[in-house]
């Protein structure tokens, strides 16, 4: 009787062993379930992050210590209906090979057009634990933001300092006094003009800079000095003055007769890329 007893318990662990052997080989690790391709040179994975679209392109060379730094790009538009406004694109080339090869890796989260609401923010946390967890990266973030992307990764940084490493902007929109009452970006967060104009301040970046400024966050924005679209004085010299008042290091490199384009000046800025690197190491 005991014998019998004996024999079945083997053959009920052998059977549960052996299942469990079979399920662990069937059960792929995250980077097997991503989308594998190549861009600036390097492999570039994609993946779903919480509904939304996320991607992260392996450095063409690792860092001999073994640290693992990245660079969050914003905004970002993954699998564009139109191709050349996928972001990043072609026109942010020059300054993703000089990360690769400096052992970054490059990130992003498409959140859509999102001018920094609520609901993009929960999309870019979900994108930050996946990049720790599955990817091992670095426990704070390099964050480069360009344009409207200002207005997503301010917003995101202002409530996770503890995540943020440095925050490089290229002519970032940082302030939304001005926009006050464009529908695509009050829309983005659920409300009517006037409704809005009550609470902006709660999501306006340059109101939000205390946590950054206690957090010694180092900060570097290229403007040109005839932007229209983004005006310099009212975004990023407003914020680098009011984080310079708060304690905060901040630095503002003006471009003389530039505005909201795409150019050397901007887009092959060696200053911004030594100010990440630099603040990498």
């Amino acid at each position: 009787m005991r014998r019998g007893l004996l024999w079945m318990a083997c053959l009920a662990l052998v059977s549960v062993l052996g299942c469990a052997s079979i399920t662990g080989r069937q059960r792929p690790s995250f980077r097997d379930t991503c989308v594998k391709s190549q861009q600036f040179g390097a492999t570039r994975l994609d993946f779903p992050v919480a509904g939304g679209k996320g991607f992260v392109i392996l450095p063409t060379k690792e860092r001999a210590d073994g640290s693992r730094p990245w660079m969050w790009i914003a905004p970002t538009f993954v699998h564009h209906p139109e191709p050349s406004k996928e972001v990043p694109r072609d026109d942010h080339g020059w300054i993703c090979r000089q990360l690769l090869a400096n052992g970054f890796h490059i990130c992003g989260v498409d959140a859509g057009e999102s001018y920094g609401n609520p609901e993009g923010r929960r999309l870019y946390s979900r994108l930050y634990e996946l990049a720790v967890r599955e990817f091992a990266l670095a426990e704070k973030a390099c964050l480069l933001c360009q344009s409207r992307g200002g207005l997503m990764a301010y917003n995101w940084a202002a409530e996770n300092p503890q995540r943020v490493k440095c925050i490089a902007g290229i002519y970032p929109m940082c302030n939304l006094q001005g926009y006050l009452g464009v529908a695509r970006i009050y829309g983005a967060y659920g409300m009517n003009e006037s409704q809005f104009r009550l609470c902006f301040h709660e999501h306006n970046p340059v109101d939000r800079l205390w946590n950054l400024a206690e957090a010694e966050v180092p900060i570097l924005h290229v403007q040109g000095d005839v932007d229209k679209a983004v005006p310099l004085q009212d975004n990023s010299g407003e914020l680098v003055r009011r984080y310079r008042i708060l304690g905060g290091p901040a630095e503002l490199l003006v471009v003389e007769g530039k505005g909201h384009e795409l150019c050397p000046e901007f887009m092959q800025n060696r200053a911004l890329v030594d100010f990440l690197i630099s603040q990498s190491e």
